[in-house]
């Protein structure tokens, strides 16, 4: 086992791996810019090093400080935590060739499911269901026309390198199908510096559903269910929930073995997670995750599992504590992401937390770096806290965060609390009756 990890991250995904640590007996290293000097995983970690100035770029995505950080501090392995570098394959080899453990999967796993089209192909490979789209990436209109035409209406263009809703437009007939085409190259020049894109069958009204998996790296793996992520704001999720409301117990059977197979043969190490849409009782690939996800709590809540300390057992080389004959669902969880944004344009509210009060009782778990006098840095990504329940039944989850929001108390900065006190008095939201559209149209209708 390890003796000193180092996170590479910031916020409440580095309290979340630094109290995994604590409790495996692991001394932690934290790492920050110099915004966030004073910020709570900086206070809670048994050591702290200053990466760089407030910049990202410059501090938390700068590997060779990361690296020294590592070296300085005699720290083993490295918990990147999600977003930054957690998905950076460049970054893992570098760290191979200092020889400091990534905790999460190999380099090779990583670069063959972070370019869409690769991803795609091989998890049809592994027996994995997809949408019907382009065999590879479309080069010039003429293609896309043809790909398009032999399809049918509508169709959607993505960037083979892309994420979070960049580089992704929906062409609903052949007259649009040329202006999509080209901003989604356009996008995707800008944002990811490839303006390679390829083209899928657009579904009308499709969850979005995920399944949590996790291997050992030695070709034994398991799935942990699934989570129902819909609910979407410009393709970024904002309510997580899991078991599905709309997922069958045979059809997570179905669906989670294969998942489950598919990463036993390809050896993954680690924690993932494979991507769907779903409907019509028919799933459908999107991409894989090779890394921890930000709603992975609603999984821990379901199945009394530690996700973080099954990481760091598969990357010691011990093991998962697991078997999938050990993983039975208990209850109903539902996450929701605060952020500090003012509701509803949803634009950033960086600022001082003048009050701070975290809601509690049974059921009720708060992730959050914030306490009363912090100030939000403006460099930063908006979330600030992730409010999860765990509940008997779907119901009773319901009931408890509508309690807990109510006890929830972030002064100084607006937050999205308003935005779910809002969406929980919906019968949609009550009923579990939504699509990946649903949120999209109803702010719209609610705000105009």
């Amino acid at each position: 086992m390890f003796d000193k990890i180092l996170i590479a991250n910031r916020g409440e995904i580095a309290l979340r791996v630094i109290r995994a640590c604590r409790e495996m007996g692991i001394a932690s290293v934290a790492v920050h810019s110099t915004a966030d000097s004073d910020a709570m995983h900086v206070r809670m970690a048994d050591e702290s090093v200053c990466i760089g100035p407030n910049s990202s770029t410059e501090s938390y995505l700068k590997v060779s400080q990361i690296i020294a950080a590592c070296e300085v501090t005699g720290a083993q392995a490295i918990h990147p935590g999600y977003g930054f570098l957690s998905e950076n394959a460049a970054f893992v080899q570098a760290l191979e060739d200092h020889d400091i453990a990534f905790i999460g999967p190999s380099a090779e796993h990583i670069r063959m499911m972070g370019d869409k089209i690769t991803a795609k192909e091989t998890a049809k490979a592994l027996g994995i269901p997809v949408v019907p789209g382009s065999a590879g990436g479309v080069a010039d209109f003429e293609t896309a026309r043809s790909v398009a035409e032999e399809m049918g209406f509508p169709v959607i263009i993505k960037a083979t390198a892309g994420g979070g809703g960049r580089g992704m437009k929906v062409a609903t007939s052949l007259d649009d199908l040329e202006v999509a085409f080209r901003t989604a190259r356009s996008e995707a020049k800008s944002n990811f510096g490839n303006d390679e894109v390829y083209i899928e069958k657009y579904l009308q009204k499709p969850r979005h559903i995920e399944i949590q998996v996790f291997g050992d790296g030695k070709g034994r793996g398991v799935h942990l269910g699934e989570r129902d992520c819909s609910l979407q704001r410009r393709h970024q999720k904002v309510f997580e929930e899991a078991p599905g409301p709309s997922i069958s117990p045979s059809e997570r059977e179905r669906i989670g073995t294969i998942c489950a197979n598919a990463i036993a043969k390809l050896g993954y190490s680690g924690a993932g997670t494979i991507e769907f849409l779903y409907e019509d009782g028919e799933f459908y690939f999107i991409e894989m995750n090779t890394r921890l996800q930000v709603e992975h709590p609603v999984t821990e809540a379901i199945y009394g599992v530690d996700l973080v300390r099954q990481q760091i057992m598969v990357a010691a080389g011990l093991g998962m504590e697991f078997t999938q004959e050990d993983l039975h669902i208990n209850g109903h969880s539902i996450e929701v992401r605060i952020n500090a944004e003012h509701v509803p344009n949803f634009s950033p509210c960086p600022g001082k937390i003048t009050a701070f009060h975290s809601p509690g009782g049974l059921g009720v778990r708060m992730d959050s770096a914030l306490y009363t006098g912090y100030k939000i840095p403006p460099y930063y990504d908006s979330l600030i806290g992730k409010l999860i329940v765990h509940g008997r039944d779907r119901t009773e989850a319901l009931a408890r965060l509508h309690r807990a929001l109510g006890e929830l108390i972030v002064d100084g900065v607006d937050t999205t609390v308003p935005l779910f006190e809002a969406l929980l008095a919906e019968p949609d939201i009550q009923s579990g009756n939504y699509s990946i559209h649903w949120l999209e149209h109803w702010l719209k209708r609610t705000y105009g």
